[in-house]
């Protein structure tokens, strides 16, 4: 599992790209890059990075889902991800 200082510090860059989204849209659209360059650095959605929802693993993320790889291995195994089945043939 990931650090818990690791989880909150992208909550709260998450929390801000969010905050920012509308004013950042908008300088955009005008082309006043000098006002976007004066905004939190962290305000930038580029800056996020795609994290486990249960264990915080940055790598091995599956987007569909939300989850890391091994993460969706055992759920799946337990039968509690819906519509996936372990292949057999």
């Amino acid at each position: 599992m990931a650090k818990l200082a690791v989880i909150a510090r992208d909550k709260k860059k998450l929390r801000l790209v969010e905050r920012y989204a509308k004013k950042r849209a908008a300088l955009k659209e005008a082309g006043d890059w000098d006002a976007l360059d004066k905004l939190p650095r962290s305000s930038s959605k580029v800056r996020l990075h795609s994290r486990c929802k249960l264990t915080g693993r940055p790598r091995g993320y599956m987007s569909k889902f939300g989850i890391c790889r091994n993460q969706f291995r055992q759920l799946a195994s337990d039968g509690k991800i819906p519509g996936i089945t372990k292949a057999s043939w």
